[in-house]
């Protein structure tokens, strides 16, 4: 399990949506289904660490071709 890091920003699922190009439902949908990225849940609110997002980003490779395997 990653551990948090308290100097790390913590971001809303909005601006966390935005920063990897994705809607606020998706994110909502791979909290529930798994595949997203680590979040914090603080009372009802929702936070993504930046680095742990930043990571998540960079666990997922460069495609160049559609016919690559994922």
């Amino acid at each position: 399990m990653p551990s948090l890091d308290p100097r790390q920003p913590l971001l809303d699922t909005r601006v966390a949506a935005r920063r990897v190009g994705l809607a606020r439902q998706t994110l909502a949908k791979m909290r529930t289904e798994g595949g997203g990225p680590p979040y914090l849940k603080l009372g009802s609110r929702v936070f993504y660490p930046a680095d742990q997002l930043a990571a998540w980003i960079d666990s997922h490779p460069l495609r160049y071709s559609t016919s690559q395997a994922a």
